[in-house]
């Protein structure tokens, strides 16, 4: 439901601008950067969200990697397991 939410909500935005940019009063140069301007904060908004996106997944695996190194060492080292004789 979160997902949907996104979605409709970066939709209505984006027809918002949209429908905002062409009623203004100006002439289509101004409108045309306005418009350029806004597209440009998007696009860059997509990219910032991917880049955090990604740094989290890459911290996430190597906390995983580490976690799964530190259990390996523990259990090798393990003070309460008999010893084999």
């Amino acid at each position: 439901m979160f997902y949907m939410q996104a979605w409709i909500s970066f939709v209505v935005a984006m027809a918002a601008m949209g429908i905002g940019i062409a009623y203004l009063p100006v002439s289509a140069w101004i409108r045309g950067f306005v418009a350029l301007g806004g597209l440009y904060l998007v696009t860059s908004s997509f990219t910032l969200a991917k880049v955090i996106r990604d740094r989290q997944e890459t911290e996430t695996m190597v906390n995983r990697v580490d976690q799964a190194r530190l259990e390996k060492l523990l259990s090798d080292h393990d003070l309460f397991r008999p010893e084999s004789v």
